[in-house]
This record gives C-alpha cells, sequence and structure tokens, in this order.
C-alpha cells in the first residue's frame, strides 16, 4: 500500500480529516525547506505538498508567484527539491509528499526519467495543474510504473462529463479547487463549496480534498465538512516569508498550522 493510502486509511478509521498544507521548496531559504517539513508534520501536517518553482506559474496568486521567483533566484531546482526530499526521509518515512506544479519541468526531464528520480527521493505523488485529463495518459502510464500517483484537480467549472472521468481515474486523492480563479484570491462561497464538492465526494473512488481561499482556523473548519480534508497553501506561503533562518521558518510554519489541526480536530 503506498504511502498515500495508508495515509487516508489511518484517517478514516480515526475518523479525522487531513491537513495538507502547500510550501513553495527553497522560498524563504533553500536551507529551510527540510526543517519547515518537519514542523508541519510536528503541527500536524498528514500530507505535505512540495511546490516546484516555475517561471510561469499561471494558476498561482501573487504569493505564490513571489515565492517561486524568490526560490528560481536561489537556485531552487528539481535536483535540489529531490534532494530536500530524501533528506526528509532520512528522518520521516511515512508522511507522504506530493510534488505540486506544472508540466514544463517534467517533460525536460522526460516523464520516465522524472518518475524515477522522483520516486527514488521518497515522493509519493505529483499534481500538475496544467496536465488536462485528455492528455495524461502517458504521464500516469510513466508515473505509475515507478509508484508515483498522479493527482488531480476540479474546479466549480469542471464540466459533469470530465467530473466524472476525475472520479473514476484520479490517484491518491482529488483536489477540488474551491473557486474560479487562482491561489490566494477570491471570495469562498461555503455553502456553493460545501454541496459542489460533497457531490464530487459521494462520485470519487479516492478522497476529496478541497483548497483554495483557506486562510486559517475558521475557513478550515468550515470547509472540511464537505471533503475528507483541506489545503492550505498562500496564507502559510506569506506566513513564511521574510524568515531570516531556518529555525525562524520551521517555527513560523508550526505556528500557522497548530491552530488548523486544532478545529479540523474540533469539527471532526
Amino acid at each position: 500500500m503506498s504511502r498515500i493510502a495508508a495515509k487516508f486509511r489511518s484517517l478514516l478509521e480515526a475518523k479525522r480529516k487531513a491537513l495538507v498544507p502547500f510550501v513553495t521548496a527553497g522560498d524563504p531559504l533553500l536551507e529551510a525547506t527540510v526543517p519547515v517539513m518537519h514542523a508541519l508534520v510536528a503541527a500536524g501536517a498528514d500530507v505535505i505538498e512540495l511546490g516546484v518553482p516555475f517561471s510561469d506559474p499561471m494558476a498561482d496568486g501573487p504569493v505564490i508567484q513571489r515565492s517561486s521567483e524568490r526560490a528560481i533566484e536561489r537556485g531552487a531546482g528539481l535536483r535540489y527539491i529531490l534532494a530536500a526530499v530524501a533528506e526528509f526521509r532520512g528522518r520521516d518515512a511515512d508522511t507522504p509528499v506530493v510534488l505540486m506544479g506544472y508540466l514544463n519541468p517534467v517533460e525536460m526531464w522526460g516523464a520516465e526519467r522524472f518518475a524515477k528520480a522522483a520516486a527514488d527521493a521518497g515522493v509519493d505523488g505529483v499534481l500538475l495543474v496544467d496536465l488536462p485529463p485528455e492528455e495524461a495518459g502517458p504521464t500516469r502510464a510513466a508515473f505509475n510504473a515507478a509508484g508515483l500517483d498522479l493527482i488531480s484537480l476540479a474546479a466549480p467549472t469542471t464540466t459533469p462529463d470530465r467530473l466524472a472521468r476525475l472520479a473514476t481515474e484520479s490517484q491518491g486523492y482529488l483536489y477540488y479547487v474551491s473557486f474560479a480563479g487562482v491561489t490566494g484570491g477570491g471570495q469562498l462561497d461555503t455553502t456553493a463549496v460545501l454541496a459542489k464538492a460533497g457531490d464530487l465526494r459521494r462520485q470519487a473512488n479516492v478522497p476529496v480534498l478541497v483548497g483554495f481561499g483557506i486562510r486559517d482556523a475558521a475557513s478550515a473548519a468550515a470547509l472540511a465538512p464537505a471533503a475528507d480534508g483541506i489545503v492550505v497553501g498562500s496564507a502559510l506561503v506569506d506566513a513564511l516569508s521574510g524568515a531570516a533562518t531556518p529555525e525562524d521558518a520551521a517555527a513560523r510554519a508550526g505556528a500557522f498550522l497548530a491552530p488548523l489541526r486544532a478545529a479540523l480536530d474540533a469539527h471532526a
């Protein structure tokens, strides 16, 4: 059983919601990535989404765009990211790690080469926001051959036919984007998210997580009933920005995430 499947099985048995933080690899400091990952787990993270910096992050808002730019300037490429995951695995053999990013870096390496390197480093899944499901077959096959899950995205604008396809084909978990737009922006319509994510959850063969627009414990608790867990990204990345040392970044990560963990557990 994969680490992702094992984690969600244990959460289901414990009747707990998944808490999945997103951080950009290499930001706020190259040497802070691994300490931040460990701090997030200590504060209650169930899965870590590690953002792969990209020069044209079209699905991301200003906060994550800037973090990606800073990380690229510091040299946070794929080799650095995979080395960071391998270092993380030295102390944590259980927490799933999902790389989240765009298709271009995968194509530059080649899907098979990328998948093998990622799996060897200890990556469990990959989410490529600009890979349409209609074109995902070859990439999924290469990933699956290496033991990686190809995580899918769904949104309020996703057509019913495509939703049905995603519900059937998704691996690991299905990420439901709570509103149409970029990360960190928009206004949440909690009622609509609860209804649409709940419908998707009834169709999907894998757990459904809700992300985009979750900023704090209150918004996490409000959306958790619709899904098997929540993803928090821009607000966490913003909280880490400006940290001067790896220790400072790790402390900020733990302080940000702990209240969300408490809120989810209180509303389980």
